[in-house]
């Protein structure tokens, strides 16, 4: 069987390149600012995918013309406001309140599923999502579950909590996506979603902080252009497509684990009992919430 018709490999591999994301952006923040990061990783990426689709955008034109309301929605949700919003608010809160937030989308997915468009859940799906959720918690909380009653939130929160709302918008929408080829989709969502992100990188340049490009930043926009960008939208937007938003987004649980790992391999952190809880709790909740739609195929 192809890769393209791996539904859970294929989200595996998103969440992947997304954990480095983070990653990348941790060790960048001081380096590259916020806006400046999330726009030039966007027109990075665009640029990448434009030779390979253009052929593919030229006989999808019509379809791509009479579908742009919901192209626009996906590039604004999907593209312009997530990482721009999740780069900003990191600025004015920690990182343990953004990924405690972003587990959220796997729960706020089922929630629009079933009030925009009656999407049922089933009794083992919800169990599913709340054990891996607890996973999740697990380990951004490492362990510690005091520590949850000290944190505090602040604006920054609220901007990262806009982009997971917003990412559960673009994950749910998906489904209305028009049917055209995989390039073509990415590529005409990139350049509107960099469009979009243009003002705001001016203002900040003008306003704020420039970019100063080194060769150290340039690696890390190229990376970020490309596995978290490129690679991870091909991979989810497949996967959704394969299994439905509701299946797929719970593998965003996964990000944590993967988190961790990449902590552990780069950043000299140690694997402790928690990371060990949480993978557990996570891969279960993750087999009952897709168990059915795995023995059927």
């Amino acid at each position: 069987m192809s890769i393209k018709n791996r539904p859970y490999l294929l989200l595996i591999l998103a969440v992947l390149f997304w954990a480095g994301n983070f990653i990348v952006g941790r060790a960048f923040h001081g380096e590259i600012p916020p806006i400046a990061l999330a726009f030039w990783r966007w027109v990075g990426a665009a640029l990448f995918i434009t030779i390979p689709s253009i052929k593919h955008v030229r006989l999808d034109l019509p379809v791509l013309r009479r579908h742009w309301p919901v192209l626009l929605l996906l590039a604004l949700t999907g593209v312009a406001s997530f990482n721009t919003l999740v780069y900003s608010g990191l600025q004015y809160t920690q990182a343990i309140n953004a990924f405690l937030l972003q587990s959220l989308i796997p729960v706020l997915i089922v929630l629009l599923s079933f009030l925009l468009f009656r999407e049922k859940v089933s009794l083992r799906q919800i169990c599913g999502v709340l054990v891996s959720l607890w996973g999740a918690v697990t380990i951004v909380a490492r362990g510690d579950f005091n520590l949850l009653q000290a944190l505090s939130f602040n604006r920054g929160d609220l901007l990262v909590f806009i982009a997971v709302v917003g990412y559960a918008v673009y994950s749910v929408m998906l489904r209305k996506r028009p049917r055209v080829h995989a390039l073509s989709l990415i590529f005409t969502t990139f350049w509107l979603g960099t469009l979009m992100i243009l003002p705001f990188y001016i203002w900040e340049t003008l306003n704020v902080k420039p970019l100063q490009l080194t060769l150290h930043t340039s690696l890390a926009i190229g990376y970020v252009a490309l596995f978290p960008s490129i690679l991870s939208y091909l991979c989810y937007n497949r996967g959704v497509e394969l299994i439905g938003a509701n299946r797929a987004g719970l593998f965003i649980h996964l990000m944590p684990v993967f988190g961790s790992i990449m902590a552990i391999l780069f950043l000299g952190e140690r694997f402790l009992w928690f990371h060990a809880v949480g993978i557990a709790l996570i891969a279960v909740g993750i087999l009952l919430a897709t168990f059915r739609v795995a023995r059927q195929e």
